[in-house]
């Protein structure tokens, strides 16, 4: 199928769940979801593009309900896919996960981004450091920023009832991106291929929750 008939599947479950996508016309954005394929590692736009055999498509979901917003992202190997996409793909969940464990109350959103990098660029791969997680509520970009690697500047304290979005966004390659003309879809420099999966979690008195999960069980 084509990303822009993706994209209209998307926007009917969320309508079906007496949702609204948080992304269609934020900042003028003029997709349901932000859906990226293979090099594109965030912001992708739905369009004429067909799917075919082994892509790598970033499927990113914003959420508005009852006046709150959800985020969550993950990679979908279309049909499957080699074992060096299969590894950015595990390799990224984990980076995810360990960035979820170091999301601690009292602990430093340093901390998630360190737990991170250590796990992406101990297998080889590269971090997007232009783009990062960030806090999430009423709105879809709250602070604080939660970057992907460790900034030793950022004295940023986590505390209970904070809701952040912890987003790696991995690169097979080396780590720059640039920015394609619509002003949108961010692609690696390198063109290598890429992979981001996002969970929402909120800090509580004891350690981190995924509010983004099927049951109580995470997808990913």
């Amino acid at each position: 199928m084509t990303t822009a008939r993706l994209d209209k599947l998307v926007g009917a479950m969320i309508q079906d769940e007496g949702a609204t996508s948080a992304f269609l016309g934020y900042r003028k954005f003029p997709g349901q979801c932000c859906l990226s394929v293979n090099e594109a590692v965030i912001h992708g736009i739905g369009d004429q593009r067909r799917l075919v055999l082994g892509d790598l498509i970033k499927i990113d979901i914003g959420v508005r309900y009852r006046g709150y917003v959800g985020d969550v992202a993950m990679t979908v190997a279309v049909g499957g896919c080699s074992s060096a996409d299969q590894d950015l793909i595990d390799t990224t969940i984990r980076s995810l996960h360990a960035g979820i464990a170091a999301a601690v109350p009292g602990g430093r959103v340093a901390e998630i981004g360190r737990a991170v990098e250590k796990i992406v660029t101990a297998a080889g791969y590269g971090v997007v450091r232009e783009f990062c997680g960030h806090g999430v509520g009423r709105t879809v970009h709250e602070e604080p920023q939660v970057p992907n690697y460790f900034d030793r500047t950022d004295k940023t304290v986590l505390v209970p009832g904070l809701t952040i979005a912890i987003e790696p966004m991995v690169t097979a390659g080396r780590s720059a991106v640039r920015l394609l003309d619509d002003n949108w879809t961010v692609v690696t420099a390198d063109q290598s291929w890429s992979a981001h999966f996002e969970h929402t979690v909120l800090i509580t008195e004891t350690g981190a929750e995924i509010l983004t999960k099927d049951g109580e069980t995470p997808l990913y």
